[in-house]
């Protein structure tokens, strides 16, 4: 299902059969071309939107729970995923595009953005709708009603704080979500930067190492293409992100340096003096995320300048 104008191009959603009709695994972005993609897929294998008994969302972003609340209306099927994604998703429902806006600058600034750089930022949270809230909150170890199958959720928190996998027991697949993917890794991002408490990186890596033990026949992703052997993969991935701990470890001193600094010393996909406004900021998020782990391990620590976030070698 396409994804308008994003560099993912598209998500992959999966329907499962069922006696009382399919379960979908994702419902993709809130667009009519991806409503078109989504019902006339379904159509290909003599399936109505209106016959869908649910939607497991494996996380709240917008390309996997865009069009949940679309399918519900059509079929009034139910809506399910993760309690920690359920309430990011009361949470955008309750605030305004202005008020989230305003969270993402009043962020930037602090992590030392200028104010020219600030200038004329709209906003990440302000292009799409919030996802509809879910009807059912699914816990780690949850069978997913899926009639005749055995669909059993494993949270896997990192990209997202509720992010599930999906293991299809009866025909041992998983559905990864975000989570593990052929060729890229997900987003990994600390929001706001310095929300205490809470170490997304040290989470993905800890489902990951949990992931990495299963062995199963396929691995169906949300982007990209079905891959075999999840734990090369997962150590691929683990090993990427621990050369990366060392690349935010090296750009750091006894000095104070601002999260903005050790966000803009990093190597991108593109440089970053070209990145828009948006990618940057979660550019940041991603070396927020990174930098709370190497605190947790004891590497790094908080040494603010003022009312600026800023980080300095430990010891």
């Amino acid at each position: 299902m396409p994804i308008p104008g994003n560099p993912l191009a598209y998500t992959l959603v999966y329907a499962l059969e069922s006696p009382r009709g399919p379960v979908l695994i994702d419902a993709g972005w809130q667009h009519e071309d991806a409503w078109t993609a989504l019902t006339g897929g379904l159509a290909t294998f003599g399936i109505d939107v209106a016959d869908v008994h649910g939607v497991v969302v494996t996380h709240f972003h917008p390309d996997h729970a865009g069009l949940a609340g679309r399918v519900r209306e059509a079929s009034g099927g139910w809506i399910a995923m993760h309690s920690a994604d359920a309430d990011i998703v009361r949470l955008f429902n309750s605030v305004d595009r202005a008020r989230r806006t305003g969270i993402e600058h009043a962020s930037m600034k602090r992590a030392g953005a200028s104010a020219a750089e600030l200038e004329g930022f709209a906003g990440g949270g302000g292009r799409v709708d919030p996802p509809a809230i879910p009807d059912r909150e699914l816990s780690d170890g949850d069978m997913i009603d899926l009639p005749g199958r055995k669909l059993r959720a494993i949270h896997t928190p990192g990209h997202s704080p509720g992010h599930i996998c999906l293991h299809l027991e009866d025909a041992d697949r998983i559905f990864t979500g975000d989570h593990v993917l052929p060729r890229i890794t997900p987003h990994i991002g600390l929001y706001p930067y310095d929300t205490p408490d809470v170490d997304p990186l040290g989470e993905f890596l800890g489902s990951l190492g949990r992931i990495g033990e299963m062995t199963v026949d396929e691995v169906l992703p949300a982007h990209q293409y079905r891959f075999a052997d999840l734990p090369a993969r997962v150590r691929e991935i683990v090993e990427h992100h621990e050369e990366r701990l060392g690349e935010v470890t090296a750009l750091l001193s006894a000095s104070p340096t601002t999260l903005w600094d050790v966000a803009a010393g990093l190597t991108w996909r593109h440089p970053w003096t070209e990145m828009p406004m948006e990618a940057r900021r979660m550019a940041t998020g991603e070396a927020a995320a990174h930098l709370r782990t190497l605190e947790n391990r004891g590497l790094v620590r908080r040494a603010d300048a003022g009312d600026l976030l800023a980080f300095t070698l430990a010891g």
